[in-house]
């Protein structure tokens, strides 16, 4: 028997207790309480967490290769484009070079000079040339090199009618309405 001081319970086991009331909000309201015990539905879903790593490593993984695969291609693009761009400008340089020599080689003269820049034609006559040109030892043969895009020159290496070689740096200028190359001096 239990007197009234006594805190023990009346019968053994643990104690339950009543939830304490919810305290009152403004007003007088009560607020409501916490949800009851386990096996209660949340008032929010909660987010799915079995598989994310996966996920999250599969998406940075993608987006890797994907950065790589185009960072790559633009590489590889860069490079092709660089390539055919340099041969493209060996290529004019070449020709434009050959035509001048073989008109010299074969003694068009005036030929030769319609060939040169404005800069050179502005700075000698064709008299002047033709005088010049007639006095330098005959080319029989040449060999012109790769352009150097940074002086736009191209080493040539020619053999004149006595037998003897010289090595020549053709330098070039772009014609400003046709955007070619033309020759505006030989020099040794």
């Amino acid at each position: 028997m239990t007197t009234l001081g006594d805190s023990a319970p009346a019968f053994p086991g643990p104690a339950v207790s009543a939830p304490a009331p919810a305290p009152a909000g403004p007003g007088g309201i009560e607020a409501p309480g916490p949800p009851p015990g386990p096996g209660v539905v949340p008032p929010f879903p909660a987010p799915p967490v079995e598989g994310r790593g996966r996920r999250v490593g599969l998406g940075v993984g993608l987006g890797v290769g994907a950065l790589v695969l185009v960072l790559g291609g633009g590489a590889a693009a860069t490079v092709g484009l660089t390539t055919v761009a340099t041969r493209a400008l060996n290529e004019q340089a070449d020709v434009v070079v050959s035509d001048y020599l073989d008109a010299l080689r074969e003694r068009r003269w005036h030929s030769a000079y319609d060939m040169l820049c404005q800069d050179a034609k502005d700075s000698t006559t064709e008299a002047e040339f033709t005088s010049e040109a007639t006095s330098r030892e005959p080319i029989t043969d040449y060999d012109v090199g790769d352009l150097n895009p940074v002086r736009l020159s191209a080493p040539v290496e020619v053999t004149y009618a006595d037998g003897s070689t010289d090595r020549l740096e053709a330098y070039l200028a772009q014609n400003p309405r046709t955007g070619g190359f033309e020759v505006c001096s030989i020099e040794g």
